[in-house]
C-alpha cells in the first residue's frame, strides 16, 4: 500500500486549538467493526459500553515540559531545544532537536537558567544533537520549573499555564514522554470510577511517547515506514490483569503498541519500534479508544489496521461532516 492512500482533507477549523472546559465533555464516535456502523455519543457515556471481564489499559506516562530556550556565549540569539529522550540512566544526557540548528556546534555551551546549562556532545546525520546537562541540581526538577509544554505544531499558539495540567492525563505517573498519549486526556477520576463500577478492571502500562509516534511519515510505501524506538514497561501485576481479561480495551495507540509488543516478545520492559499497518494480526487488543489522527500518519495506519481502512475513512468522513474536533485536544472514537 502507498502512504498517500491514508490521506484525507480536513478543514483547518476542525483542528482543536484549546481543550474543552470539561475533560469528559468530548464527543465520542462509537464504531462497530462487526456491523460497520457508528453512532454519536459522549465520552462520559464510555462506562455504558463496559462490562465485567473487561480491562481498560492506560498508558501512565507523564509529559515532561521538554521545550526549553537557551542562550549561548557566542551570541544573543535565543536557541530552542526540544528534548527527545534521555540516553543515560541519570537523565543528564539527552537526544534533542535544536533550532536554529546551524548555529549550534559541538562543544558549545547552552545556558537555560542560572542553575541549568548543557554542553553539546554530538550531532547526528539528521541534525539531532546529544546534549549533557552539568547542573548540580536535580535536572528533571529544573526542567519541570523552566520548561514549556511541548504542544504539537498544529496547535498554533504558545503554550499556556493551563496546558501544564490539561496536556497531561489525570493518571500520569511516570515522567518521560515528549507528547501526551492523547486518548487518555478525556478521563476524569469520576469517569474512571464509573468504569470500575461497570465491572471493568484497569491496568497500567508505560510507554514514553517520543517524536516518532507523531512524526510525519516520509516513506512512499507503507512497507518502508520505520518508527523511532520508544521505551516501555509493565509490572507483572498489571500484565496479569491484562492477560486475565475477556476483553482488552486499549486507551490510545501507545497502549496498543505496548501490549502488542509484550505479547509478541514476552518482555515486560525494553524498547519498541512496532509499526502496525493493514495486514497486521493483533495478538491481544479487542477494542480501543483513540482520538482522530493526522492524514498519512502511522497512527491512522494503526487504527485502519484494527478496523479496516474503508470503515475508518468512512467514519472519518462522517466525523468531518458532523464537525467533530480533531487531534490532541479534540474528540475521540471508540472502536469495538
Amino acid at each position: 500500500m502507498r502512504v498517500d492512500e491514508f490521506s484525507y482533507e480536513l478543514p483547518p477549523e476542525l483542528i482543536a486549538q484549546q481543550p474543552l472546559g470539561n475533560r469528559a465533555g468530548s464527543r465520542m464516535l462509537v464504531v462497530s467493526r462487526k456491523s460497520g456502523q457508528w453512532e454519536d455519543r459522549m465520552f462520559s457515556e464510555l462506562p455504558l459500553f463496559l462490562k465485567p471481564g473487561d480491562c481498560l489499559i492506560l498508558n501512565d506516562s507523564r509529559v515532561l515540559p521538554s521545550r526549553l530556550f537557551a542562550t549561548r556565549p557566542s551570541g544573543p540569539a535565543r536557541i530552542e531545544v526540544f528534548l527527545v529522550k534521555p540516553t543515560t540512566d541519570d537523565r543528564r544526557t539527552w537526544q534533542a532537536l535544536v533550532r536554529p540548528g546551524r548555529k549550534v556546534a559541538i562543544g558549545e555551551r547552552l545556558s537555560f537558567s542560572e542553575s541549568l546549562a548543557a554542553v553539546v556532545l554530538d550531532r547526528s546525520e539528521h541534525g539531532e544533537r546529544t546534549i549533557q546537562f552539568d547542573s548540580d541540581k536535580d535536572v528533571l526538577e529544573e526542567i519541570e520549573r523552566i520548561g514549556h509544554v511541548p504542544l504539537p505544531p498544529y496547535i498554533r499558539r504558545e503554550d499556556q499555564f493551563e496546558d501544564r495540567e490539561r496536556y497531561q492525563t489525570v493518571y500520569a505517573r511516570q515522567t518521560g514522554s515528549v507528547a501526551a498519549p492523547t486518548a487518555g486526556l478525556h478521563f476524569t477520576p469520576e469517569v474512571l470510577d464509573h468504569c470500575r463500577a461497570a465491572g471493568a478492571n484497569i491496568a497500567r502500562v508505560t510507554l514514553h511517547v517520543g517524536l516518532g509516534t507523531f512524526a510525519p511519515v516520509h516513506a512512499t510505501e507503507v512497507a518502508d515506514v520505520k518508527l523511532h524506538s520508544e521505551r516501555y514497561a509493565v509490572t507483572e501485576d498489571n500484565l496479569d490483569t491484562i492477560r486475565a481479561a475477556t476483553r482488552r480495551i486499549a486507551v490510545g495507540t501507545t497502549s496498543v503498541r505496548t501490549v502488542e509488543t509484550i505479547y509478541a516478545n514476552g518482555k515486560t520492559s525494553g524498547e519498541t519500534n512496532l509499526f502496525i499497518s493493514p495486514g497486521y494480526t493483533f495478538r491481544a487488543i479487542d477494542a480501543m479508544l483513540t482520538n482522530f489522527h493526522l492524514p498519512q500518519s502511522s497512527l491512522l495506519m494503526l487504527v485502519s489496521a484494527f478496523a479496516g481502512r474503508d470503515l475508518m475513512f468512512a467514519a472519518y468522513r462522517y466525523a468531518i461532516d458532523r464537525r467533530y474536533r480533531f487531534f490532541s485536544y479534540g474528540d475521540c472514537m471508540l472502536i469495538l
